[in-house]
């Protein structure tokens, strides 16, 4: 496997809330990223797809939800997001593709 598919492996996709784009406004790209990554594999990825440098990387997991579908009781996946703080003068277009 490549490291690029790896880096793809720990960066799921970006993460575009109300929430998000206000602290986007400070420098800070939110991305949902594998359940066990951890805080130096999301910042060796995102350093190494978008090329630019990161200052910190903060991560929170949401536990799934219990719901119903058509009467059945089911549970969604958790969720584990990272806010990157970038450096100043960094910045990544998350509204565009990879």
């Amino acid at each position: 496997m490549t490291a690029k598919a790896q880096h793809y492996d720990v960066i799921r996709k970006p993460i575009i809330t109300e929430k998000s784009t206000m602290v986007g406004e400070n420098g800070t790209v939110v991305f949902e990223v594998a359940i066990d990554s951890t805080k130096p594999q999301v910042k060796e990825a995102v350093e190494a797809l978008f090329g630019v440098k990161v200052k910190a990387v903060n991560t929170a997991i949401t536990k799934g939800k219990v719901k119903r579908f058509r009467g059945q009781i089911g549970k969604r996946n958790d969720v584990k997001k990272a806010y990157v703080t970038l450096e100043e003068g960094n910045t990544i277009d998350v509204t565009t593709g990879l």
